[in-house]
């Protein structure tokens, strides 16, 4: 018999859910605001539960998973957050391989999600079945494949953690169909352990001293930033820095942005294309300072020849980079940010090097950037630079991977971080729309300027559908020269100018292409045309493509031959007075 006091426990009835429902509360609990996917098979049951689920961010379906990946990685670039990716098994998955690879050569935070085959059938060769793990084992920071439903929240969970954490990377994780079918009413616990993985974020205190005593002594010192101050969000320091000890700052191509290019100490891009006073400054410097950048070829031409007097200091969160390619004698293995602040509270007495850094202002102003106006034909450099006045130089550009690349990185000042969408480890061709896209959705209030080669254009031309679909205001610009630009170039100084399938005189009719996705196309042929053309594309409040029809020959100058040093520039001109 009851007593009054006796009281059931009724038992809690869980909510029965999928794996498919288990991910999508993943990605909510991490803050997600855009997905960019294409549904396929072995996600369909992914799919469903985002239809289900009425989830609180956007999905957007590009045309092509290389459309995905580049999307994610320009997203991830203006944003700092990583760009999460959703493809399919199979050919979808390896549709994505380029563009992980650009992610993990350019260091952008990207989680890629790829559907896979049911467990039973894996390794059976079983209908859209790839090796997604073997695939991308080398080009990813990490990748996973989930075998039981009670891990993938957790593995989630660590693979946003691993992207963003550290030098930033991609990482895949590979979903099998019927982990994502099958169903289950238990919570699971989403904690995790790396006890191989804990990256150094604070410099070791007696390095910052050696760094500092170094430049007490230097005569001749200057700064080198790459795309780390970007990721470390450290311009403001590393502008604190350079001004306190007047140092002359030069970049890397995806440092860019990173020191305001129209600061009276910036020398400008250095390397293969850079300008002739930022090489040379780095070749008679006596302390090379590089704050985040990893001493890649196109930087440093011949290494016998790079910064040969110099004391190099090499600042990187990833020490694997530090004295991989070039001797250091100071490695601080730090976040580009702790770093720079751990200088900043340090009171350094230089050497007066004011002659040197008079020097190198010298090379700035006698040695520019230069080109040859044209009476008719369309100057591709003058267009940069008109798209540069447009936009008061506050636009956000990407790019493909050429000639015009080079140009933008020249041409258009970059003053602000955050602000330069390029490939530049891979050096990837169809780059420049999709991650357009991406960095539009990332920054809707900015202007999104994409440059690209007719080319590299007709590589990813699809995504134009994207633009229309979601109505981004991005402006396409093709600076079409017929060609695959500096193939050509190549041809032409190394090759005698034998132009082996580098032309192209049968492009289609851009205009009529883009108007065929339903967004307005302009085409402009001549320079006295060109500032109507650029200012109508601007005013437009939708997307807009224009077919700049530009001087066909001209090359990119300066430029550093193979097997060259970077003071062997060829192509340098004194500005006339």
């Amino acid at each position: 018999m009851k007593t009054q006091t006796e009281t059931h426990t009724q038992p809690v009835e869980q909510k029965l859910r999928t794996g498919a429902d288990l991910f999508v509360q993943s990605l909510v609990e991490e803050k997600v605001d855009t997905v960019f996917g294409y549904p396929g098979g072995a996600v369909l049951p992914i799919y469903d539960a985002l239809y289900r689920a009425e989830a609180p961010f956007q999905h957007i379906l590009c045309r092509h998973e290389q459309g995905l990946i580049h999307a994610a990685e320009g997203y991830a670039r203006v944003t700092g957050k990583p760009g999460v990716v959703i493809a399919t098994s199979g050919p979808g998955a390896t549709n994505l391989i380029t563009g992980i690879t650009d992610a993990m050569m350019d260091s952008l935070p990207v989680v890629v999600f790829t559907g896979q085959v049911s467990t039973a059938v894996i390794g059976s060769d079983a209908f859209q079945e790839a090796d997604v793990i073997g695939l991308t084992t080398p080009i990813t920071k990490h990748n996973y494949q989930v075998t039981d439903i009670k891990d993938l929240p957790r593995i989630i969970k660590a693979a946003f953690h691993i992207a963003t954490t550290g030098r930033p990377g991609p990482v895949v994780v590979d979903i099998p169909k019927n982990i994502a079918q099958e169903i289950t009413d238990r919570t699971f616990d989403t904690s995790f352990s790396l006890p191989g993985y804990q990256p150094t974020i604070k410099p070791n205190p007696l390095q910052i001293r050696r760094l500092a005593e170094a430049l007490a002594k230097a005569e001749r010192p200057v700064l080198l930033a790459g795309a780390g101050v970007h990721f470390a969000d450290a311009s403001e320091e590393l502008v604190a820095f350079a001004e306190k000890y007047e140092l002359p700052v030069t970049t890397t191509l995806l440092g860019l942005g990173s020191f305001p290019g129209g600061h009276e100490q910036a020398l400008g891009m250095a390397g293969m294309h850079g300008s002739y006073s930022a090489n040379m400054a780095i070749y008679e410097a006596d302390l090379l300072i590089n704050i985040g950048a990893r001493f890649d070829d196109r930087l440093t031409g011949a290494i016998q020849h790079f910064a040969p007097e110099a004391t190099v200091a090499h600042i990187d969160i990833d020490p694997a980079e530090i004295g991989k390619n070039i001797e250091t004698k100071i490695p601080v293995v730090a976040d580009a940010k702790e770093a720079l602040n751990g200088l900043l509270e340090i009171d350094i007495e230089c050497i007066d090097h004011s002659g040197w850094t008079e020097q190198a202002m010298y090379n700035k102003e006698h040695y520019p950037f230069w080109f040859e106006r044209s009476d008719d034909l369309i100057s591709p450099q003058w267009l940069i630079e008109a798209i540069y006045r447009e936009t008061d130089g506050h636009a956000i550009v990407t790019t493909d991977v050429g000639q015009h690349q080079m140009w933008a990185a020249q041409f258009y000042q970059f003053d602000k971080p955050h602000k330069w969408v390029t490939s530049g480890g891979l050096g990837t061709m169809g780059f420049g729309l999709p991650s357009a896209i991406g960095a539009q959705l990332g920054r809707p209030q900015e202007t999104v300027v994409a440059i690209v080669g007719d080319g590299g254009f007709q590589m990813t031309m699809q995504e134009m559908a994207v633009l229309k679909q979601y109505n981004l205001p991005v402006k396409v610009i093709i600076v079409n020269n017929e060609a695959l630009g500096m193939v050509r170039q190549w041809q032409e100084k190394f090759y005698e100018e034998r132009y082996s399938s580098s032309l192209m005189t049968e492009n289609p009719d851009f205009i009529k292409l883009a108007e065929g996705f339903g967004v307005k196309g302009i085409q402009v042929s001549k320079e006295m045309d060109v500032p109507r053309a650029i200012k109508e594309v601007f005013s437009h409040d939708g997307p807009v493509l224009l077919d700049a029809r530009v001087q066909k020959l001209d090359k990119v100058f300066p430029m550093v031959a193979p097997g060259k040093g970077n003071h062997e520039m060829i192509g340098v001109k004194r500005c006339e007075e």
